[in-house]
C-alpha cells in the first residue's frame, strides 16, 4: 500500500505541506514593512534580507531567483510583495514569476503609497485579506512519491559522520525508494570525497557537472587568495573531532544514502525532477537552507553534533543528532536522537526507520521544534561586488 501523507493541492498539481502567506521585500529597505505586517497578522511569515539594490550582472539574478523561488516554493499559498520603489529588483517581474504557479500575489510600492506607515496599513489590510482565504484551503491524500526533502549538516562533530549522517542517508534511501526527491547541496563539504559522490552520478554530464562546481569554488577561493584551512573544517568542527575537510566531506556525503544521482543544479533552481540531486551552495548553514526552499524542498533534514538552532521561514527544519550531550544541552532544538547507536544500541536501519517516521510526521503536519520556537532565517548567497 502506498505511503500518503496530508498535502494542500496547488492550482499547478504541486503539493505543498505548510500553508503560508509569505511577505516578500524585494530590497533591505523594505524589511521593516514587512516585519510589521507580520507582527500585525497572526500566521504569516517574512524573508527579511540585505539585498536588492546596487547589484549587478549574475548577483542581482541569484536574488531575484532565490527571492521568486521562495515564493513558488509550494509550502507558501499567497505572497505579498513590498517594494520600495527604485530597487533593482523589479516586483511586478517578480509578481509575475510566482504568479506562474498559479496562487496569488499582490504588491505595494512604499514610494507609491506615501511611505512606511500608510504601507504597513495597506499591507495589514491585504495580508489579512489574504490569510482568510487561505484559511478555507482544505488537505488531501497525496503519495509520499511527491515529497522533496533537502539533506544539511550543520555544526559538524564526530558523530555526525559515524552516527546521524549515515542514518539520515538510510532514510534518505527509503524516500528515493518510494519514488521521492532527496536534494544534498554543500559543494565546500564534498571536497576531497568529490571523486566518490562522482562516481554515483547516473551519467557522464551529472559527473562532470559536479566536478564543475567544486573546481568553480576551488578557483574562487584562489582568486582571492584565501585558504579554505581555519575556514573548512571550523573551529567547532576541530573541537569536536573532525581532522581535515576531507573527513568532514566523508561524513556529509553519508546523508543523501546510497542511491545514484540523477542530476545537478545551481543554487536556487527547480528541481529538474525525481531521485536524488546535488545543488550547488556553500557549507553556510542558513545560506544552503534557504537555496534549498528556492529551489522547491517541502522540508529539510538537519543533522549536527555541536548543535544548532537553524529554521526556515517556508519549510520545516528537522533536527538530527548524534552526540548525546548535545542532545541533552539542547533538547529544545532537537527533534531525533540517535546517540545510542554509538553504544550499539541503535542500528543504522533502527536510527534511520527514527528519522524516516519524524519526516512523515512532519511532512504530514506535526511541527519541528524551530517551527515552535520560531526560528525564520533567511540569507541569499552572493556572487559579485555592491556597488
Amino acid at each position: 500500500m502506498a505511503l500518503t501523507i496530508q498535502g494542500y493541492r496547488r492550482e499547478n498539481g504541486d503539493i505543498g505541506i505548510r500553508n503560508h502567506l509569505l511577505i516578500i521585500p524585494t530590497v533591505i529597505c523594505a524589511n521593516q514593512v514587512c516585519n510589521r505586517i507580520t507582527q500585525m497578522v497572526a500566521e504569516t511569515v517574512a524573508i527579511p534580507h540585505q539585498h536588492g539594490c546596487s547589484q549587478i550582472g549574475a548577483d542581482v539574478d541569484r536574488t531575484f531567483a532565490t527571492l521568486a523561488g521562495t515564493g513558488r516554493n509550494p509550502n507558501v499559498g499567497a505572497v505579498l510583495i513590498v517594494s520600495l520603489g527604485c530597487e533593482v529588483i523589479d516586483p511586478y517581474k517578480l509578481a509575475d514569476d510566482i504568479r506562474t504557479t498559479g496562487k496569488r500575489v499582490e504588491v505595494i510600492d512604499i514610494q507609491e503609497v506615501g511611505g512606511s506607515v500608510k504601507a504597513i496599513q495597506e499591507g495589514t489590510k491585504l495580508a489579512k485579506e489574504m490569510r482568510k482565504q487561505l484559511d478555507q484551503a482544505v488537505t488531501e491524500a497525496v503519495s509520499v512519491s511527491e515529497l522533496r526533502i533537502g539533506v544539511k549538516c550543520g555544526g559538524s562533530d564526530a558523530t555526525s559522520g559515524m552516527a546521524s549522517n549515515p542514518a539520515l542517508g538510510f532514510a534518505s534511501d527509503e524516500l528515493v525508494r518510494e519514488g521521492g526527491t532527496v536534494v544534498i547541496s554543500e559543494t565546500t563539504e564534498i571536497i576531497g570525497a568529490e571523486h566518490v559522490l562522482a562516481e554515483r552520478c547516473e551519467t557522464e554530464e551529472v559527473k562532470q557537472k559536479l566536478y564543475h562546481f567544486v573546481d568553480r569554488f576551488e578557483k574562487e577561493v584562489q582568486r582571492m587568495g584565501a585558504d579554505m584551512r581555519g575556514g573548512n573544517p571550523s573551529p567547532g568542527n576541530i573541537a569536536g573531532g573532525l581532522s581535515t575537510i576531507e573527513e568532514k566531506s566523508l561524513g556529509c556525503i553519508s546523508k543523501c544514502g546510497t542511491s545514484p544521482m540523477v542530476g545537478a543544479f545551481e543554487y536556487a533552481e527547480p528541481i529538474p525532477g525525481k531521485g536524488l540531486y546535488f545543488m550547488d551552495s556553500p557549507g553556510n548553514d542558513i545560506e544552503c537552507v534557504s537555496g534549498m526552499a528556492a529551489s522547491g524542498v517541502h522540508l529539510v533534514c538537519f543533522t549536527t553534533g555541536r548543535g544548532t538552532p537553524t529554521g526556515s521561514a517556508v519549510i520545516p527544519v528537522i533536527k538530527i543528532t548524534g552526540n548525546e550531550l548535545a542532545a541533552r544541552r539542547m533538547a529544545d532544538n532537537m527533534d531525533v536522537d540517535v546517540s545510542q547507536m554509538l553504544t550499539g544500541k541503535l542500528t543504522v536501519e533502527e536510527a534511520g526507520k527514527m528519522i524516516w517516521k519524524e519526516i512523515l510526521e512532519v511532512a504530514d503536519g506535526k511541527q519541528t521544534k524551530a517551527e515552535v520556537l520560531g526560528h525564520q532565517e533567511f540569507s541569499i548567497n552572493r556572487i559579485g561586488p555592491t556597488l
